[in-house]
């Protein structure tokens, strides 16, 4: 039964008046405390354990319940969420993604052909990775603007994984996106938000720079090799002296005609309000608009031209993509073997080393868990992105991707995923539902069919300026500023994951800077902020009240303990421990505070804790600690009286509680819920 506790006032040592409750409370709360129930013992549980042993008794199990709420249509809306959306599907959302799928899919097809190069793959593999993602997320995506396919970080993660073996790069998307469904189903998103900011910042700051300088090869006309950013430009400067001036010149002079029709984009003539321009204002306006987005596009097309045009005077001086079959992959199941196979030491090819399925797996490591990591991290960014304030669906995507990878793998691609600048361009074009996804997937499907011939004049040189023009604005150099504003400890974990992501092979790199991050967390959870103060009653007895500010575990409890045994042994005074803020502890926690209770008990002080959960009294009587609990101040000013015979004093039930004036007196063991009433 609830009651309201009477007030009582302290006053501090100068201040008589001042009450106890402005100490234990912030200045802005109410002093007043309700008791919300009485559990004294541990044969009377909490309601949360009341509530637990309800559900435990329930004769229907997990299972039965979990099958009966999948047929609900409520969770068949949030598992296929067009279900939502395609009923009102209207003629203005199909010309809107029409137009958004068609202008995207002039950008995903040069970066399809581009990004292959960065897993280390010939160019079809980067078509074959880019619709069937498509066509998935349309069913099972949640975020309109996200559109599925090859990204910078995906397809260098591929090739530190896979190393450049189309079996491991397949096998490798089958089995992260097998991964990632059971993710979904044991709702393992939250692993995400252990990548904090500035370690993804500096992640992705890093991989920007790796794809860049994978690409200047290409540019350059050089060869390269090793496995990390430094160890690539070590061998380029080795054969600089093998550099192609074409190549350099295109490959450079598109790099900054790209920039320059990215930031035409921006350029509008006319009035700034759209319903003052004429009609020639708008229709140039647009065509501008048009242009830089899908500048990919159009860079491909005209040099592709005038490559035919050189190649067939005989006078072309650039390298090109070559020849890339035609059609679509014949769908099938992932390679889980492979096949031994002699080099060509005339042709410079090297022989390939036969593998099983469990060596194929050993050789891509921890890169089974990294992918589909870093893979949430990127596609949850973009859909955070565009959320409008909007609750995001993890488990819903990490579905979305992880069928999506596995639908293309079957027809040979490598892993895709949900990329930020490939978005925007979605949602600049003014994409209205998922099914822009669809024309997207339709435009690589014609592509693969009718013009893959004209594929292979298309100068390695372009293909390399557009992965760059691209990833450039992925450093993230603009969070530096406010990160060094806002907390300049941040910036720690940050630059060491640009820095290890440099040096050392990508997956050591993410690995060590997550590490370093877990460890700034633990060490702020083992040292938390404990205040001290030295309070008086109106009776004149004078207490110390120590107030640690978060859950008492196991890397935290040994530096509260030696904090309170430290201020306990200077003085005599009763010590009150204000646990407001204790909202768990675990058994290590559990064993230092039996072993801290009767430290004090030895040296007849009181110690007294106030406003203990019952959550965490529930995993203190686990070890029969005899501990001192006040849940109100009238029982708290009660128990600091001298006159007390016994300071370990408990009872066992309420029957033993003495009542006084309707309120009652700290007990033993008890757990009580007190809140404040606002």
């Amino acid at each position: 039964m609830s009651t309201l506790e009477n007030e009582v006032t302290f006053r501090k040592q100068a201040e008589v008046s001042q009450s106890l409750e402005a100490q234990f409370q912030d200045s802005n709360s109410s002093t007043d405390f309700i008791l919300i129930t009485d559990h004294r013992t541990s044969k009377s549980k909490s309601l949360e354990q009341l509530e637990a042993s309800k559900e435990s008794s329930d004769g229907s199990s997990c299972c039965s319940r979990y099958a009966r709420s999948i047929f609900r249509m409520k969770t068949l809306k949030r598992r296929l969420p067009f279900l939502t959306w395609l009923p009102h599907y209207n003629s203005r959302d199909c010309i809107g993604d029409l137009i958004a799928g068609f202008t995207v899919g002039l950008t995903v097809i040069p970066q399809g052909l581009a990004y292959s190069g960065v897993v280390g793959l010939p160019p079809e593999y980067g078509l074959y990775g880019s619709f069937m993602g498509c066509f998935v997320y349309v069913l099972l995506g949640t975020c309109k603007d996200s559109t599925i396919g090859s990204t910078a970080v995906a397809s260098l993660m591929t090739f530190q994984f896979a190393q450049g073996s189309w079996q491991r790069s397949v096998l490798l998307t089958f089995l992260t996106g097998i991964i990632e469904i059971f993710m979904a189903i044991f709702k393992l998103g939250c692993l995400v938000e252990f990548v904090s900011g500035p370690v993804s910042a500096g992640f992705t700051s890093a991989v920007a720079l790796i794809v860049s300088t994978s690409q200047m090869r290409s540019m350059l006309g050089v060869k390269s090799d090793g496995g990390s950013f430094l160890a690539t430009w070590i061998s380029m400067f080795r054969d600089i002296e093998n550099v192609r001036v074409a190549d350099t010149v295109l490959g450079f002079g598109c790099v900054f005609l790209l920039l320059a029709m990215r930031s035409m984009g921006k350029l509008a003539i006319g009035p700034k309000d759209e319903s003052q321009r004429n009609g020639f204002q708008r229709v140039f306006n647009q065509i501008i608009k048009f242009l830089s987005t899908s500048r990919n596009a159009s860079v491909v097309i005209v040099f592709t031209l005038i490559t035919m045009h050189l190649d067939a005077q005989g006078t072309n001086p650039f390298r090109l993509t070559g020849n890339i079959p035609k059609g679509m992959p014949t769908p099938s199941l992932p390679p889980f073997s492979i096949e031994a196979q002699p080099g060509n030491e005339t042709a410079g090819i090297p022989p390939v080393p036969g593998q099983n399925f469990l060596e194929m797996v050993q050789s891509m490591g921890y890169g089974l868990l990294i992918v589909p990591l870093m893979a949430l991290l990127e596609t949850m960014s973009v859909c955070k992105a565009f959320a409008k304030g909007k609750q995001i669906d993890i488990t819903q995507e990490m579905i979305a991707c992880g069928v999506g990878n596995i639908a293309t793998s079957l027809f040979s691609g490598y892993r895709c995923n949900g990329g930020l600048a490939r978005s925007a361009v979605n949602n600049a074009s003014g994409c209205r539902t998922n099914m822009s996804n669809l024309y997207i997937g339709v435009i690589v499907v014609l592509a693969l069919n009718f013009l893959t011939e004209y594929f292979a004049f298309i100068p390695k040189a372009v293909l390399a300026a557009i992965i760059i023009s691209a990833v450039i604005f992925q450093v993230q150099y603009q969070v530096v500023t406010p990160m060094w504003r806002s907390k300049r400890s941040d910036l720690v974990p940050g630059i060491l994951a640009f820095i290890t992501c440099l040096v050392l092979p990508l997956e050591i790199g993410i690995m060590v800077a997550i590490g370093v991050n877990l460890l700034f967390i633990l060490y702020y959870a083992a040292r938390p902020k404990v205040t001290l103060e030295q309070l008086e009653t109106q009776q004149g007895i004078r207490f110390v009240k120590i107030t640690p500010d978060r859950c008492l575990i196991f890397p935290s409890v040994e530096f509260v303990r030696n904090m309170v045994l430290k201020s306990g042994s200077k003085t005599t005074q009763p010590v009150v421990i204000d646990c407001t803020y204790i909202y768990a502890a675990d058994f290590t926690a559990a064993k230092v505070i039996a072993s801290m209770v009767e430290d004090f008990r030895r040296r007849h002080q009181k110690i007294i804790f106030f406003n203990l959960k019952p959550s965490v009294v529930s995993v203190f009587e686990g070890l029969n600690t005899k501990l001192v609990l006040c849940y109100n101040t009238h029982a708290l000013n009660q128990e600091l009286r001298p006159d007390e015979p016994d300071l370990s004093r408990s009872v066992d039930s309420l029957d033993h509680v003495e009542s006084g004036n309707g309120t009652s007196e700290c007990v033993s063991m008890a757990s009580t819920l007190s809140l404040a009433r606002s």
